[in-house]
């Protein structure tokens, strides 16, 4: 009976058909928010919110921390000829938490929000934007490129795992143990700034960020192995088989 319905509206007029499937609501994931910044942030964020002219609206956030992050590679690309291109880049660091921060806030406070649309254009938004901070990392002289494409690597990795439980589980991960992305552009500033002054460690035998570097490779394998594991056993246990 379903499929003869759906047959009839087809050939009578497809828009209507199209429409139907279109109206299924569109379950939004919950949002799991744990880093050690997120009280303090999203105040500040949800003040911001309702303070920003209205002619600004959340695709121009999202232009701005996707340009702010390509300027950042930039800048490290170009602190090879120049270091205090360093101090730049922390200025494209705090543009870039702006934009991508604000914007979703931005669209709650409006009641404005397009949860579709934004999942997919802010994420396709952040893994260019990652290319493009790694890219310029690698030719900065301060990490070394297979370092560079390590931690590439790893990021988009978690981040498959994170898209992928956000659709099987329903739960958007933000942060993984009371790290988020806050922290980790607040590491990367700090490390600029130290880098100015001491661009190597132990002895001058190790590159600051080449360091700092492994250790976060290590750390995000860490976690998408503990995260892959969990989710899958909780998969299991729902989906389990008779």
């Amino acid at each position: 009976m379903t499929s003869s319905w759906a047959e009839f509206c087809e050939q009578s007029n497809p828009g209507v058909l199209s429409e139907a499937r279109g109206a299924r609501a569109f379950q939004n994931a919950r949002r799991v928010q744990e880093s050690i910044s997120a009280a303090a942030e999203k105040r500040a964020l949800v003040w911001m919110a309702e303070r920003t002219p209205a002619w600004i609206n959340s695709d121009h956030l999202t232009l701005l921390g996707f340009l702010a992050q390509i300027l950042a590679g930039v800048g490290y690309a170009l602190s090879r000829w120049n270091r205090y291109w360093l101090m730049a880049v922390i200025g494209f660091l705090a543009l870039n938490w702006l934009g991508d921060s604000l914007d979703g806030t931005l669209a709650r406070v409006r009641q404005r929000q397009r949860p579709r649309y934004g999942f997919y254009v802010d994420h396709m938004v952040d893994s260019f934007g990652a290319l493009a901070l790694m890219s310029g990392l690698a030719i900065s002289g301060y990490m070394h490129p297979y370092i560079a494409i390590g931690l590439l690597l790893v990021f988009l990795l978690l981040s498959i795992q994170s898209y992928l439980a956000t659709y099987t589980l329903g739960e958007f991960q933000l942060s993984f143990w009371k790290f988020g992305p806050t922290e980790i552009r607040i590491l990367l500033a700090t490390g600029n700034v130290v880098l100015l002054f001491q661009p190597m460690i132990w002895h001058g035998h190790y590159r600051l960020f080449d360091v700092g570097g492994a250790v976060g490779i290590l750390g995000m394998a860490v976690m998408l192995i503990f995260s892959t594991i969990r989710n899958t056993m909780r998969l299991f246990r729902e989906e389990r088989l008779s």
